[in-house]
Protein backbone atom coordinates (compact mmCIF):
# COMPACT_ATOMS: atom_id res chain seq x y z
CA UNK A 1 0.00 0.00 0.00
CA UNK A 2 1.34 3.62 -0.83
CA UNK A 3 1.38 5.59 2.08
CA UNK A 4 1.11 9.76 0.65
CA UNK A 5 3.61 11.97 1.47
CA UNK A 6 3.68 15.78 2.28
CA UNK A 7 7.07 17.95 1.99
CA UNK A 8 7.63 21.26 3.64
CA UNK A 9 10.37 23.30 5.22
CA UNK A 10 11.62 23.12 8.78
CA UNK A 11 11.02 26.23 9.01
CA UNK A 12 7.11 25.93 8.48
CA UNK A 13 6.70 23.41 11.37
CA UNK A 14 8.05 25.70 13.89
CA UNK A 15 10.53 28.51 15.16
CA UNK A 16 13.98 27.87 15.00
CA UNK A 17 14.86 28.58 18.91
CA UNK A 18 17.84 28.68 21.53
CA UNK A 19 18.40 29.68 24.96
CA UNK A 20 19.26 33.17 26.40
CA UNK A 21 23.09 33.38 26.52
CA UNK A 22 24.97 32.75 29.53
CA UNK A 23 27.98 34.75 30.47
CA UNK A 24 31.07 33.17 31.58
CA UNK A 25 31.29 35.27 34.66
CA UNK A 26 27.58 33.42 35.31
CA UNK A 27 29.41 29.67 35.38
CA UNK A 28 31.43 27.65 37.22
CA UNK A 29 33.08 24.51 37.70
CA UNK A 30 30.41 23.54 40.29
CA UNK A 31 26.69 23.91 41.25
CA UNK A 32 23.49 23.19 40.71
CA UNK A 33 22.04 22.80 37.09
CA UNK A 34 24.33 21.96 34.40
CA UNK A 35 25.10 24.21 31.34
CA UNK A 36 26.18 22.11 27.81
CA UNK A 37 28.17 24.14 25.60
CA UNK A 38 29.44 22.91 22.02
CA UNK A 39 32.08 20.66 23.47
CA UNK A 40 30.15 18.73 25.81
CA UNK A 41 26.70 18.66 24.35
CA UNK A 42 25.49 14.88 24.31
CA UNK A 43 27.92 14.19 27.06
CA UNK A 44 28.64 14.72 30.60
CA UNK A 45 28.27 19.04 31.74
CA UNK A 46 31.89 20.22 32.68
CA UNK A 47 30.19 24.03 33.98
CA UNK A 48 27.19 25.04 35.86
CA UNK A 49 24.99 27.98 36.54
CA UNK A 50 22.52 28.36 39.59
CA UNK A 51 19.59 27.27 39.97
CA UNK A 52 18.28 30.94 40.57
CA UNK A 53 19.40 31.93 37.09
CA UNK A 54 17.86 29.05 35.76
CA UNK A 55 14.89 29.47 37.30
CA UNK A 56 15.05 32.99 35.83
CA UNK A 57 15.93 32.35 32.69
CA UNK A 58 13.53 29.24 31.98
CA UNK A 59 10.56 31.60 32.49
CA UNK A 60 11.86 34.85 30.85
CA UNK A 61 13.13 33.40 27.84
CA UNK A 62 13.13 30.33 25.30
CA UNK A 63 13.41 26.69 26.67
CA UNK A 64 13.11 23.37 25.00
CA UNK A 65 10.09 21.48 26.35
CA UNK A 66 10.31 17.30 27.70
CA UNK A 67 10.67 16.11 24.03
CA UNK A 68 12.17 18.65 21.56
CA UNK A 69 14.89 17.60 19.56
CA UNK A 70 18.40 19.93 20.13
CA UNK A 71 20.75 19.94 17.57
CA UNK A 72 24.32 21.20 17.73
CA UNK A 73 24.87 24.14 15.04
CA UNK A 74 28.63 24.36 15.39
CA UNK A 75 31.60 21.93 16.32
CA UNK A 76 30.13 18.48 15.59
CA UNK A 77 27.87 19.52 13.61
CA UNK A 78 24.23 17.86 13.78
CA UNK A 79 24.70 15.75 16.96
CA UNK A 80 21.31 14.99 18.25
CA UNK A 81 19.86 15.33 22.14
CA UNK A 82 16.58 14.85 23.00
CA UNK A 83 15.79 17.06 25.43
CA UNK A 84 14.29 14.19 28.58
CA UNK A 85 12.81 17.35 30.75
CA UNK A 86 16.01 17.12 33.57
CA UNK A 87 16.97 20.94 34.35
CA UNK A 88 19.72 21.57 32.09
CA UNK A 89 20.79 24.94 30.20
CA UNK A 90 22.18 24.94 26.89
CA UNK A 91 24.72 27.43 24.88
CA UNK A 92 22.92 30.10 22.82
CA UNK A 93 23.13 29.58 18.88
CA UNK A 94 25.22 26.67 19.05
CA UNK A 95 22.76 24.74 20.39
CA UNK A 96 18.82 25.18 18.85
CA UNK A 97 16.04 23.61 18.08
CA UNK A 98 12.72 23.83 16.84
CA UNK A 99 9.03 24.70 18.73
CA UNK A 100 7.55 21.55 17.12
CA UNK A 101 3.79 21.17 18.10
CA UNK A 102 3.60 17.86 16.28
CA UNK A 103 0.26 18.24 14.38
CA UNK A 104 2.00 17.42 11.72
CA UNK A 105 5.30 15.55 12.84
CA UNK A 106 6.22 14.07 15.28
CA UNK A 107 9.06 15.14 17.63
CA UNK A 108 10.93 11.20 17.29
CA UNK A 109 10.08 11.18 13.57
CA UNK A 110 11.98 14.78 13.42
CA UNK A 111 15.15 13.15 15.38
CA UNK A 112 15.34 10.31 12.89
CA UNK A 113 15.07 12.51 10.02
CA UNK A 114 18.34 14.43 11.72
CA UNK A 115 19.76 11.23 11.86
CA UNK A 116 19.99 11.26 7.78
CA UNK A 117 22.07 14.58 7.77
CA UNK A 118 20.23 16.45 5.74
CA UNK A 119 22.83 19.47 6.15
CA UNK A 120 25.14 17.69 3.90
CA UNK A 121 24.99 19.07 0.36
CA UNK A 122 24.83 16.83 -2.93
CA UNK A 123 28.26 16.85 -3.52
CA UNK A 124 29.35 15.02 -0.30
CA UNK A 125 30.95 18.36 1.88
CA UNK A 126 29.51 19.20 5.20
CA UNK A 127 28.33 23.01 5.91
CA UNK A 128 30.69 24.97 8.60
CA UNK A 129 27.85 26.07 10.42
CA UNK A 130 23.90 25.57 10.34
CA UNK A 131 22.51 29.42 10.64
CA UNK A 132 18.88 29.24 11.47
CA UNK A 133 18.02 30.01 7.61
CA UNK A 134 19.86 26.82 6.75
CA UNK A 135 17.82 24.93 9.26
CA UNK A 136 14.60 26.66 8.43
CA UNK A 137 15.09 26.16 4.45
CA UNK A 138 15.82 22.49 5.01
CA UNK A 139 13.10 20.08 2.98
CA UNK A 140 11.37 17.06 4.80
CA UNK A 141 8.87 14.16 3.34
CA UNK A 142 6.85 13.29 5.84
CA UNK A 143 3.52 10.52 5.75
CA UNK A 144 1.09 10.90 8.16
CA UNK A 145 1.15 10.23 11.85
CA UNK A 146 0.36 6.84 12.14
CA UNK A 147 2.95 5.64 9.91
CA UNK A 148 5.62 8.25 11.50
CA UNK A 149 4.73 6.27 14.32
CA UNK A 150 4.98 2.88 12.77
CA UNK A 151 8.56 3.90 11.46
CA UNK A 152 9.37 5.40 14.92
CA UNK A 153 9.20 1.89 16.79
CA UNK A 154 11.50 0.11 14.14
CA UNK A 155 13.89 2.66 14.95
CA UNK A 156 13.52 2.94 18.20
CA UNK A 157 13.59 -0.70 19.11
CA UNK A 158 17.23 -0.50 16.92
CA UNK A 159 18.26 2.05 19.53
CA UNK A 160 16.65 0.83 22.66
CA UNK A 161 18.93 -2.74 21.93
CA UNK A 162 21.79 -1.00 21.06
CA UNK A 163 21.27 1.08 24.34
CA UNK A 164 20.92 -1.92 26.58
CA UNK A 165 24.04 -3.48 25.12
CA UNK A 166 25.66 -0.61 26.17
CA UNK A 167 24.36 -0.69 29.75
CA UNK A 168 25.57 -4.43 29.36
CA UNK A 169 29.17 -3.60 28.73
CA UNK A 170 29.44 -1.07 31.03
CA UNK A 171 28.45 -3.42 33.69
CA UNK A 172 30.74 -5.95 32.07
CA UNK A 173 33.62 -3.20 32.07
CA UNK A 174 33.26 -2.50 35.47
CA UNK A 175 33.34 -5.59 36.53
CA UNK A 176 36.56 -6.44 34.86
CA UNK A 177 37.93 -3.12 36.62
CA UNK A 178 37.19 -4.59 39.77
CA UNK A 179 38.62 -7.88 39.78
CA UNK A 180 42.04 -6.46 38.34
CA UNK A 181 42.03 -4.03 40.97
CA UNK A 182 41.03 -6.34 43.48
CA UNK A 183 44.12 -8.73 42.39
CA UNK A 184 46.69 -6.24 41.41
CA UNK A 185 46.45 -2.76 43.19
CA UNK A 186 44.63 -3.90 46.04
CA UNK A 187 46.65 -7.32 46.13
CA UNK A 188 43.88 -9.02 47.44
CA UNK A 189 44.06 -12.43 45.08
CA UNK A 190 43.44 -15.40 45.93
CA UNK A 191 46.06 -17.28 48.31
CA UNK A 192 47.23 -20.19 46.58
CA UNK A 193 47.96 -23.39 48.30
CA UNK A 194 51.68 -23.40 48.66
CA UNK A 195 51.63 -19.43 49.89
CA UNK A 196 49.02 -20.63 52.85
CA UNK A 197 51.66 -23.48 54.01
CA UNK A 198 54.72 -21.66 53.44
CA UNK A 199 52.51 -18.20 55.64
CA UNK A 200 52.13 -21.18 58.28
CA UNK A 201 48.78 -21.19 57.47
CA UNK A 202 46.62 -23.88 54.85
CA UNK A 203 43.22 -22.25 56.04
CA UNK A 204 43.95 -19.28 54.43
CA UNK A 205 43.95 -21.14 50.63
CA UNK A 206 41.54 -19.01 48.36
CA UNK A 207 41.73 -16.33 51.13
CA UNK A 208 42.26 -12.61 49.90
CA UNK A 209 46.09 -12.08 50.76
CA UNK A 210 46.55 -8.36 51.91
CA UNK A 211 43.40 -8.63 53.92
CA UNK A 212 44.16 -11.73 55.36
CA UNK A 213 47.41 -10.90 56.72
CA UNK A 214 49.59 -11.63 53.83
CA UNK A 215 52.68 -9.62 54.72
CA UNK A 216 53.38 -6.33 52.35
CA UNK A 217 56.96 -4.89 51.81
CA UNK A 218 57.75 -1.18 50.64
CA UNK A 219 59.39 -0.84 47.50
CA UNK A 220 61.32 2.32 46.53
CA UNK A 221 60.81 2.07 42.98
CA UNK A 222 56.98 1.64 42.94
CA UNK A 223 56.90 4.46 46.06
CA UNK A 224 54.04 1.80 47.41
CA UNK A 225 54.08 -1.42 49.34
CA UNK A 226 53.86 -4.18 47.17
CA UNK A 227 53.14 -8.38 48.28
CA UNK A 228 56.55 -9.76 50.11
CA UNK A 229 58.69 -11.70 47.20
CA UNK A 230 57.21 -9.56 44.47
CA UNK A 231 59.60 -7.88 42.03
CA UNK A 232 59.34 -4.76 39.83
CA UNK A 233 59.50 -5.10 35.91
CA UNK A 234 59.67 -2.49 33.40
CA UNK A 235 57.02 -3.13 30.83
CA UNK A 236 59.98 -3.72 27.98
CA UNK A 237 60.39 -7.06 30.20
CA UNK A 238 56.74 -8.15 30.03
CA UNK A 239 55.99 -7.50 26.54
CA UNK A 240 57.78 -9.39 23.55
CA UNK A 241 56.72 -6.08 20.41
CA UNK A 242 55.62 -2.26 20.67
CA UNK A 243 54.80 -1.46 16.85
CA UNK A 244 52.64 1.28 15.20
CA UNK A 245 50.63 1.24 11.83
CA UNK A 246 52.19 4.04 9.42
CA UNK A 247 51.61 7.70 8.29
CA UNK A 248 50.13 8.26 4.74
CA UNK A 249 52.35 10.83 4.12
CA UNK A 250 54.89 9.95 1.33
CA UNK A 251 53.51 6.04 1.79
CA UNK A 252 49.62 6.22 0.35
CA UNK A 253 46.95 8.52 0.43
CA UNK A 254 43.87 8.38 1.91
CA UNK A 255 40.31 8.10 0.55
CA UNK A 256 40.76 5.47 -1.92
CA UNK A 257 39.17 2.12 -1.31
CA UNK A 258 36.61 0.47 1.63
CA UNK A 259 39.21 -0.98 4.51
CA UNK A 260 38.74 1.10 7.23
CA UNK A 261 41.91 3.47 8.69
CA UNK A 262 42.19 3.31 12.37
CA UNK A 263 43.29 6.27 13.99
CA UNK A 264 43.08 7.84 17.76
CA UNK A 265 39.57 9.25 16.93
CA UNK A 266 38.30 5.74 16.18
CA UNK A 267 39.27 4.15 19.63
CA UNK A 268 37.55 4.25 22.52
CA UNK A 269 38.33 1.89 26.00
CA UNK A 270 37.34 -1.38 24.43
CA UNK A 271 35.86 -0.72 21.28
CA UNK A 272 36.96 0.10 17.54
CA UNK A 273 34.38 3.13 15.74
CA UNK A 274 33.89 2.12 12.67
CA UNK A 275 31.75 4.62 11.04
CA UNK A 276 31.57 6.81 8.00
CA UNK A 277 34.09 9.24 9.85
CA UNK A 278 36.55 6.42 9.05
CA UNK A 279 39.48 7.20 7.29
CA UNK A 280 38.89 4.69 4.05
CA UNK A 281 42.09 3.06 2.38
CA UNK A 282 42.50 0.67 -0.59
CA UNK A 283 43.88 -3.54 -0.55
CA UNK A 284 47.26 -2.14 -1.68
CA UNK A 285 47.82 0.36 1.00
CA UNK A 286 46.02 -2.12 3.64
CA UNK A 287 48.82 -4.67 1.91
CA UNK A 288 51.27 -2.24 3.31
CA UNK A 289 50.04 -1.33 6.70
CA UNK A 290 49.58 -4.69 7.45
CA UNK A 291 53.27 -5.51 6.72
CA UNK A 292 54.74 -2.62 9.05
CA UNK A 293 52.08 -3.51 12.27
CA UNK A 294 51.85 -7.51 11.87
CA UNK A 295 48.98 -7.24 13.92
CA UNK A 296 48.06 -10.20 15.57
CA UNK A 297 44.69 -12.02 17.86
CA UNK A 298 45.92 -10.87 21.58
CA UNK A 299 47.60 -7.98 20.42
CA UNK A 300 46.69 -4.38 22.53
CA UNK A 301 46.11 -1.40 20.73
CA UNK A 302 47.15 1.55 22.56
CA UNK A 303 46.61 5.23 21.48
CA UNK A 304 49.92 7.04 21.83
CA UNK A 305 48.70 10.62 21.31
CA UNK A 306 45.79 12.86 23.31
CA UNK A 307 43.68 11.18 24.46
CA UNK A 308 46.72 8.79 25.01
CA UNK A 309 45.98 5.26 26.79
CA UNK A 310 42.78 3.99 25.02
CA UNK A 311 42.99 0.72 24.33
CA UNK A 312 41.56 -2.30 22.64
CA UNK A 313 42.47 -5.77 22.57
CA UNK A 314 41.80 -7.84 19.43
CA UNK A 315 39.95 -11.03 19.52
CA UNK A 316 39.52 -11.41 16.26
CA UNK A 317 41.68 -11.28 12.77
CA UNK A 318 41.31 -7.59 10.61
CA UNK A 319 40.33 -8.54 7.76
CA UNK A 320 39.09 -4.82 6.31
CA UNK A 321 41.15 -2.18 8.92
CA UNK A 322 44.70 -1.56 10.20
CA UNK A 323 46.15 1.51 12.45
CA UNK A 324 47.67 4.61 11.75
CA UNK A 325 51.47 5.60 13.44
CA UNK A 326 49.61 7.17 16.39
CA UNK A 327 48.56 3.99 17.26
CA UNK A 328 50.60 1.26 19.15
CA UNK A 329 50.29 -2.19 18.79
CA UNK A 330 51.35 -4.07 22.00
CA UNK A 331 52.11 -7.82 21.88
CA UNK A 332 52.30 -9.90 25.49
CA UNK A 333 55.71 -11.74 26.23
CA UNK A 334 53.85 -14.86 27.21
CA UNK A 335 56.01 -16.77 28.52
CA UNK A 336 55.27 -14.06 31.32
CA UNK A 337 51.66 -12.70 30.83
CA UNK A 338 48.37 -13.48 28.91
CA UNK A 339 46.90 -10.81 26.64
CA UNK A 340 44.03 -10.39 29.34
CA UNK A 341 46.54 -9.20 32.35
CA UNK A 342 48.32 -7.26 29.84
CA UNK A 343 45.42 -5.37 28.31
CA UNK A 344 44.34 -4.65 31.90
CA UNK A 345 47.71 -3.45 32.72
CA UNK A 346 47.56 -0.84 30.00
CA UNK A 347 43.86 0.14 30.82
CA UNK A 348 44.82 0.87 34.20
CA UNK A 349 44.19 4.04 36.13
CA UNK A 350 48.09 3.74 37.50
CA UNK A 351 49.40 3.62 33.82
CA UNK A 352 46.86 6.30 31.99
CA UNK A 353 47.95 8.66 34.56
CA UNK A 354 51.85 7.66 34.24
CA UNK A 355 51.21 8.21 30.71
CA UNK A 356 49.76 11.60 30.66
CA UNK A 357 52.41 12.92 33.11
CA UNK A 358 55.22 11.82 30.39
CA UNK A 359 53.80 12.93 27.56
CA UNK A 360 55.40 15.27 25.70
CA UNK A 361 54.53 17.69 22.20
CA UNK A 362 54.23 21.06 21.23
CA UNK A 363 51.23 20.39 19.15
CA UNK A 364 49.71 16.83 20.37
CA UNK A 365 51.13 15.41 23.51
CA UNK A 366 52.10 11.96 23.26
CA UNK A 367 54.07 9.15 24.90
CA UNK A 368 56.63 7.01 22.96
CA UNK A 369 57.88 3.73 22.60
CA UNK A 370 61.01 4.32 25.28
CA UNK A 371 59.19 6.24 27.61
CA UNK A 372 56.11 3.56 27.64
CA UNK A 373 58.26 0.40 27.71
CA UNK A 374 60.26 1.95 31.12
CA UNK A 375 56.93 1.54 32.83
CA UNK A 376 57.37 -0.15 36.23
CA UNK A 377 54.58 -2.44 37.64
CA UNK A 378 55.08 -5.41 40.22
CA UNK A 379 54.69 -8.94 39.15
CA UNK A 380 54.57 -12.19 40.86
CA UNK A 381 54.64 -15.52 38.35
CA UNK A 382 52.93 -16.60 35.31
CA UNK A 383 50.73 -18.92 37.19
CA UNK A 384 49.23 -15.78 39.34
CA UNK A 385 48.82 -14.31 35.91
CA UNK A 386 47.05 -17.32 34.33
CA UNK A 387 45.02 -17.63 37.07
CA UNK A 388 43.62 -14.02 36.43
CA UNK A 389 43.14 -14.62 32.81
CA UNK A 390 40.93 -17.83 33.29
CA UNK A 391 39.14 -15.77 35.47
CA UNK A 392 38.63 -12.49 33.40
CA UNK A 393 38.28 -13.92 29.95
CA UNK A 394 34.68 -15.12 30.00
CA UNK A 395 33.67 -11.04 30.95
CA UNK A 396 36.03 -9.79 27.94
CA UNK A 397 34.73 -12.27 25.35
CA UNK A 398 31.54 -11.57 26.79
CA UNK A 399 32.25 -7.74 25.83
CA UNK A 400 33.74 -8.06 22.36
CA UNK A 401 30.27 -10.33 21.50
CA UNK A 402 28.05 -7.65 22.56
CA UNK A 403 29.95 -5.32 20.81
CA UNK A 404 30.21 -7.15 16.91
CA UNK A 405 26.33 -7.21 18.18
CA UNK A 406 25.65 -3.55 18.42
CA UNK A 407 27.91 -2.95 15.45
CA UNK A 408 25.69 -5.08 13.24
CA UNK A 409 22.44 -3.64 14.74
CA UNK A 410 24.03 -0.12 13.96
CA UNK A 411 24.38 -1.14 10.39
CA UNK A 412 20.67 -2.47 10.17
CA UNK A 413 19.73 1.03 11.96
CA UNK A 414 21.64 2.61 9.39
CA UNK A 415 20.60 0.98 6.14
CA UNK A 416 17.12 1.13 7.14
CA UNK A 417 16.78 4.78 8.10
CA UNK A 418 16.99 6.63 4.62
CA UNK A 419 14.80 3.84 3.23
CA UNK A 420 12.13 4.05 5.53
CA UNK A 421 12.52 8.34 5.82
CA UNK A 422 12.41 8.72 1.88
CA UNK A 423 9.43 5.58 1.28
CA UNK A 424 11.66 3.26 -0.10
CA UNK A 425 11.05 0.57 2.53
CA UNK A 426 7.72 0.92 4.35
CA UNK A 427 6.11 -0.40 7.37
CA UNK A 428 3.40 -2.40 7.96
CA UNK A 429 1.41 -2.60 11.01
CA UNK A 430 0.25 -6.35 11.90
CA UNK A 431 -0.57 -5.93 15.31
CA UNK A 432 -3.60 -7.53 14.79
CA UNK A 433 -2.45 -10.71 12.77
CA UNK A 434 0.55 -11.45 15.59
CA UNK A 435 0.52 -10.26 18.96
CA UNK A 436 4.64 -10.60 18.68
CA UNK A 437 5.15 -8.87 15.77
CA UNK A 438 3.76 -5.95 15.79
CA UNK A 439 5.04 -4.38 12.75
CA UNK A 440 6.49 -6.04 10.14
CA UNK A 441 8.80 -4.33 6.87
CA UNK A 442 8.96 -4.16 3.64
CA UNK A 443 10.68 -3.37 0.64
CA UNK A 444 8.85 -1.32 -1.99
CA UNK A 445 9.72 -2.00 -5.72
CA UNK A 446 9.86 1.29 -7.98
CA UNK A 447 7.56 0.62 -10.85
Amino acid sequence: MCVEKKTTKLGKIGKVLMCKRVMKYQTSTFGEIPFYKISTFGGKADTFITNELFNTYRSKFSFPKKGDILISAAGTLGKTVIYDGEPAYFQDSNIVWIDNDETEITNKYLYYFYQTKPWITTNGSTINRIYNDNLKNIKITYPDIPSQNLINTVLSALDSKIELNNRINAELEAMAKTLYDYWFVQFDFPISEEQAIAMGKPELKGKPYKSSGGKMVYNKELKREIPDGWEVKPLAEIVSRIGTGLNPRDNFKLGNGSNYYITIKNIEYGKIIFDEKCDKIDDKTLEIINKRSDLKIGDILFTSIEPVGRTYLIQDLPRNWNINESVFTVRPNYELIDSEYLYMLLSSEYLRTFAKKVSTGSIHKGIRIGVLNSFLSPYKDYQLIKSFSEKINPILKRIYIVQQENQQLSSLRDWLLPMLMNGQVTVKDTNQESEDSPVSVEENIAS
